[in-house]
């Protein structure tokens, strides 16, 4: 009996990136607005968003972040990026 091929290749389906690490990174940047303008969250939650749409479109369907569904993790990087986005503008008016 002969043993089957063992170098013939398989191929793997392509793996979406999960960037979890932006979902971090706004609730670090949403803690220090507490100390310092909130521009730093509208960047962050910016890339994460940017981040997680282009993943979502790559196939990701399961987040790390504590969320775990990549739609509730865009709900939330929203939600901070218009945060930001008032509290900038408070912040200029002087409010």
């Amino acid at each position: 009996m002969t043993p089957p091929p063992f170098d013939v290749p398989r191929p793997e389906a392509p793996r979406s990136i999960d960037p979890v690490r932006f979902c971090a990174m706004t609730t670090v940047a949403l803690i220090a607005w507490i100390v310092s303008p909130p521009v730093c969250l509208m960047i962050m939650s910016g890339f994460g968003l940017w981040a997680y749409a282009r993943a979502i479109r790559g196939g990701l369907r399961e987040s790390r972040c504590v969320l775990k569904r990549p739609v509730l993790v865009l709900g939330y990087l929203t939600l901070t990026f218009v945060a930001g986005a008032f509290g900038l503008v408070a912040h200029l008016i002087g409010g």
